[in-house]
């Protein structure tokens, strides 16, 4: 039977190292199935949800969701802390380890503190281990504790450098494409501002950014559950304007180059894949109706009266055949987390961007018509 003990404290020390190894140290998605780290959050998530599902405000509810990320990391480095003080404990009550404090039969209890004691190097003293046995697991056991907390403190600089890179990005699209951003604002605004020409270039910028959000999110995963700092703001949403801006270019607007607006879309369509892949989200038809035909003309007509040149030809069933590449990722990945899919075009007229918005004064004027700042009789373009 303590043969048994101590195979049991020895798998659970080497499974807990390779668990925290392929979380935190190494950088790609690993692919076995039973992994301690993706059984957590299954659980940790499920019953997260259930409570958020039942709280009626929507503020309320995406204030309660947005403390589960950084929780949910805290408790889970905190249960391999606990998973490897328990196991070194087993493995030295296995041993009936000599002890210090001449006390004839030492209990788990006993076992338990020295264990914790050593894993986090307090060096007390009061308990010490007189075998050779126990000298050797002791002094692996506070190194093994010793360089697990250092992983841990080196972990989390980099881990919210990465989500503020994601976000960084993401409070771009606030004046860009309206709150939350929609594929009709981005575009109409574009073309508005008489910057339809550059188009390309503002679509490589946010191919990179799905680039940079599918390679975060596969070493990261945890990122997956950290929301931005607006309600009306998310990575799914942004990930959705971009697919249904490359969408519409593709299929509505006349260009005699569409390399770059194919190129975004399919590096923004692997990152919807791939991300509902690892994140166990199965995709599915979406129920609602994000583009109705009243709401295509309505775009089209902005479009056009912007002086964006529009094919003239049917193209509804392209259109539907490129969202059906993605809207299913896109709203399993929504229901996963309780995300809200924005819709193509903005069905509430002048709904105000969250920089327009605060609770001290009444809603900001629109770029166009802020006055000009003057500084000694000169204007400031």
């Amino acid at each position: 039977m303590w043969i048994l003990s101590i195979i049991i404290s020895i798998a659970l020390i080497l499974l807990t190292l390779i668990d925290a190894f392929e979380t935190i140290v190494q950088p790609r998605r690993v692919t076995h199935r039973y992994r301690f780290a993706r059984l957590y959050y299954t659980i940790a998530w499920q019953a997260w949800r259930v409570i958020a599902v039942r709280v009626r405000s929507h503020r309320k509810r995406e204030a309660f969701l947005s403390v589960f990320g950084p929780l949910s990391m805290i408790g889970l480095l905190c249960t391999w802390l606990l998973i490897l003080i328990g196991a070194f404990a087993l493995f030295h009550f296995s041993l009936h380890t000599p002890l210090s404090d001449h006390a004839e039969d030492h209990g788990f209890g006993a076992y338990l503190y020295f264990s914790g004691t050593t894993l986090f190097t307090l060096g007390y003293g009061d308990i010490t281990p007189t075998h050779a046995l126990g000298r050797v697991a002791a002094v692996i056991e506070s190194g093994l504790g010793f360089a697990f907390l250092a992983v841990i403190i080196s972990y989390l600089p980099v881990l919210y450098q990465a989500y503020s890179q994601r976000e960084t990005t993401i409070g771009l699209l606030d004046a860009r494409a309206g709150s939350p951003p929609t594929a009709g604002e981005f575009l109409t605004r574009i073309a508005r501002g008489g910057n339809f020409h550059n188009i390309d270039a503002i679509l490589a910028e946010w191919e990179r950014w799905a680039t940079e959000l599918l390679e975060i999110q596969l070493s990261f995963p945890v990122l997956t559950y950290y929301r931005s700092q607006h309600d009306n703001q998310c990575w799914l949403a942004a990930l959705a304007m971009i697919l249904d801006t490359c969408a519409l270019l593709l299929v509505e607007v006349k260009r005699a180059n569409t390399y770059q607006s194919q190129l975004t879309f399919a590096i923004a369509r692997h990152a919807v894949v791939d991300l509902s892949l690892i994140l166990k989200a199965r995709p599915d038809l979406p129920s609602d109706v994000r583009f109705s035909r009243a709401q295509r003309e309505q775009l089209r007509s902005a479009l056009a009266n912007a002086g964006v040149p529009l094919i003239d030809e049917d193209t509804e069933a392209r259109l539907t055949e490129l969202r059906a590449m993605y809207e299913p990722f896109l709203f399993a990945l929504a229901e996963r987390f309780l995300f809200d899919v924005p819709p193509i075009v903005s069905s509430i007229e002048n709904n105000a961007d969250n920089w327009q918005r605060s609770a001290w004064m009444q809603r900001a004027p629109a770029i166009g018509s802020l006055p000009v700042a003057r500084v000694d009789g000169e204007h400031f373009d």
